[in-house]
């Protein structure tokens, strides 16, 4: 029996070594096509499930529990909290009521043109609502756009992962239950997100603290590693948030743990969470690759045509809708600027994590929302992404002074 399972630790241990061999080699061949390297990734894993028998079971618990914690506390540790602060107003509106909204329009378009009933065309709406914008930022960061509209993408990219995980949730237990009491889902709702956010900022508080007493990179390290998946574990024992618990740890430990550290510290934990998130990100967008099955793709492509235009028709009114609203009670945000932001939707590892977190007990239906989630997700990276970059670069071009300005990324 321990050899069975020493031979099967070994045999994942080596796949996972040969994957990070194949990322590494893509990073750099991407570096002189000048491609998103997510997108290439994902092309990959595409091409290795055709040639050949490589496979890799991707659970859900492996991409909630094992990778979506570093990737959102990274976002949120480097994220700028004043650059936050100031465009609270239109990050929250298209995180919270914006996702809500994208889960009904949806859910709407899926229930008149697929066979799905209205509660399980819900589940999809929500779980396909989070947007991903790993691809976009990385181009951003090539291309060096304000930073402003940087933080636009992704502040929003982590605050609605953590609301479409929550309406996922209850969009799942009515369709299960076939009960639906509105009074119960908003106070769910509520204690769901509240909870998750006060536990992030409490434990977010407190490491920082604590780092603040020592002067050692490898103990402050450890630490941060403890608390990215620390807050998300207990959070998620203690039915709140484990996504907005690990945001909230993330934005209050970039915010006050830099301050007590040594300039080395500080270089060598930014290092450290920039090297997991390329891991782990490389390991992601490679599996996405190797798990999409082309030919229920294939068979389902009425079912994906409505879904991908059902997520097309929602981004373009609640980016449009919603930024004509917060243009009124905030610092205005431009047409050319919400061109950008309504294409750069994508969806990734969250939505396709909820899809296979879906129970068996849904039958086909179950499989039918599988297909147009991974379908979904692989035309916003392999036809969205790659278009990002001529859309960014002509708008820069035409608009020079909001697009390339001194205060860029």
């Amino acid at each position: 029996m321990i050899i069975f399972y020493m031979e099967q630790f070994l045999n994942t241990e080596t796949l996972i070594i040969e994957l990070l061999l194949i990322a590494s080699l893509v990073a750099i061949i991407v570096r002189r096509l000048h491609i998103p390297y997510t997108v290439a990734l994902v092309v990959v894993g595409l091409l290795l499930t055709v040639q050949s028998d490589v496979k890799f079971e991707l659970t859900p618990e492996l991409i909630l529990a094992l990778f979506v914690p570093p990737l959102v506390f990274e976002a949120a540790f480097h994220l700028n909290l004043n650059e936050l602060r100031k465009n609270a107003t239109y990050i929250l509106v298209m995180a919270v009521p914006g996702v809500l909204l994208t889960m009904l329009i949806v859910g709407g378009i899926i229930w008149i043109g697929t066979p799905l009933s209205l509660p399980l065309a819900m589940v999809f709406g929500a779980l396909i609502a989070a947007t991903d914008p790993v691809a976009v930022v990385a181009l951003f960061r090539l291309l060096g756009v304000p930073k402003r509209l940087a933080v636009l993408v992704e502040g929003e990219s982590l605050f609605n992962d953590g609301t479409a995980l929550v309406l996922f949730n209850l969009a799942l237990a009515i369709a299960l239950t076939h009960q639906f009491n509105p009074w119960q889902s908003l106070t769910d709702f509520a204690s769901v997100s509240i909870g998750g956010i006060v536990l992030g900022l409490v434990l977010g508080w407190a490491i920082s603290r604590l780092i603040a007493q020592i002067d050692d990179y490898l103990i402050e390290i450890t630490l941060t590693t403890v608390l990215a998946y620390g807050a998300y574990l207990l959070a998620e024992r203690l039915h709140f948030s484990g996504v907005l618990a690990v945001v909230a740890a993330g934005l209050i430990t970039g915010s006050l743990g830099p301050q007590g550290m040594s300039p080395t510290t500080r270089i060598v934990l930014y290092n450290f969470w920039e090297y997991i998130t390329f891991l782990v990100n490389s390991l992601v967008f490679l599996l996405i690759g190797l798990e999409v099955d082309l030919k229920a793709l294939s068979n389902a492509w009425q079912a994906l045509a409505w879904a991908i235009g059902g997520v097309l028709i929602a981004r373009v009114i609640v980016v449009y809708g919603m930024g004509w609203l917060t243009n009124r009670f905030s610092e205005p945000i431009s047409w050319r600027w919400r061109h950008v932001i309504a294409w750069g939707g994508l969806r990734g590892a969250l939505s396709l994590a909820l899809a296979l977190s879906l129970p068996a007990s849904l039958g086909t239906d179950r499989d039918l929302i599988r297909t147009m989630a991974f379908g979904v997700a692989l035309f916003t990276l392999l036809i969205q992404a790659t278009t990002m970059r001529p859309l960014i670069q002509h708008r820069s071009e035409e608009h020079t002074s909001e697009l390339q300005s001194p205060n860029t990324i």
